[in-house]
């Protein structure tokens, strides 16, 4: 289930299917493309991908992996970015995406790598790329159960928002007690900060009501949190972005601890205030740190109530830090 970032080569991802950023007559291109086709066997997968070309934009086709890990290569049709027509280009973009995934599902995939569609040759902005990306994914795994895995050749094909790195790195300068100097980190104003808007919160009963004892366990008070807000087990680890089988081990098991990206996470997916995520990650034996720059980082965003456990993992993989959840 987990929507993971790394920045690896597609085409050595040992996954049910990779995704090709496709021209609409699947013909070999350049780059990622050029590198899925020469890794898959250039001339048989051509030859499988004339067969169910071409494909419209925002479309899919599926063939063979041939030579790669993969035992398929989706191939995907981005939009050529038209400023003029930004909606349009959304839309179709976003479409590619979730077409891709339909896909892999009806082919009984399990796990699917995308590369970041249309930010190459066709002219997306990265950002916004990445924006659609992430928005598309993060809704279909709503109702599904994958693996997705979103590959980022190098870090000039990343891009997060100035708007949200600029208020962190003033907000790491502040907490983080032992900062080093950092290449991303630019001073701003504090009346030039911007917050990210929070989701709305969530009612609120006192932790101390909810689990009122020192010998609780992790699991213990995790799911007194999870009865006293009203929430399903799949609400909860798909906003925490973890796998329904490591959840269920949890649930099981009420002495089980889990990794402190897992309780994190967690923590995060039950819109809790800083107080009570350390409070329930104590029960693991874990804390936050004003040492740990990945802490400081999540300070940031539980301090402003700001829940959307992708973005967060968006600004740890920008600083090269753990991811959260998967």
């Amino acid at each position: 289930m987990p929507l993971t970032l790394i920045r690896q080569d597609i085409t050595k991802i040992p996954v049910d299917a990779i995704v090709n950023a496709a021209n609409p007559r699947l013909a070999m291109g350049g780059g990622v493309s050029g590198a899925i086709f020469r890794a898959a066997g250039a001339d048989q997968l051509q030859a499988a991908a004339n067969k169910v070309a071409p494909v419209e934009t925002g479309h899919a086709a599926i063939t063979p992996g041939f030579n790669l890990p993969a035992k398929y290569v989706i191939h995907a049709v981005g939009p050529i970015y038209r400023q003029a027509a930004p909606d349009q280009s959304r839309q179709l973009l976003r479409s590619a995406y979730t077409e891709s995934l339909r896909l892999a599902v009806a082919n009984h995939c399990l796990s699917i790598a995308f590369p970041l569609i249309s930010s190459g040759i066709y002219g997306y902005p990265k950002e916004q790329a990445l924006a659609v990306a992430t928005s598309a994914i993060t809704d279909f795994l709503t109702d599904h159960e994958l693996d997705v895995y979103l590959t980022i050749f190098d870090q000039s094909s990343f891009a997060v928002s100035q708007d949200l790195l600029g208020p962190i790195a003033s907000y790491i300068d502040q907490h983080y007690v032992d900062a080093q100097p950092d290449t991303r980190r630019r001073s701003i104003p504090d009346d030039e900060l911007a917050v990210y808007p929070a989701q709305a919160p969530l009612s609120q009963e006192p932790l101390d009501q909810l689990v009122n004892t020192l010998d609780d366990s992790f699991a213990t008070a995790l799911f007194h949190l999870i009865d006293a807000r009203h929430l399903t087990d799949p609400e909860v680890y798909k906003r925490a972005n973890i796998d329904r089988r490591l959840f269920s081990k949890i649930r099981s098991n009420p002495d089980y601890v889990p990794s402190k990206r897992t309780a994190v996470a967690l923590a995060i997916a039950l819109h809790l205030s800083l107080t009570d995520t350390n409070d329930l990650l104590q029960r693991a034996g874990y804390a936050l740190s004003t040492s740990q720059k990945g802490d400081v980082i999540m300070m940031y965003f539980i301090d402003r109530k700001s829940y959307d456990i992708y973005r967060i993992n968006e600004v740890l993989f920008s600083y090269d830090l753990p991811l959260l959840g998967s």
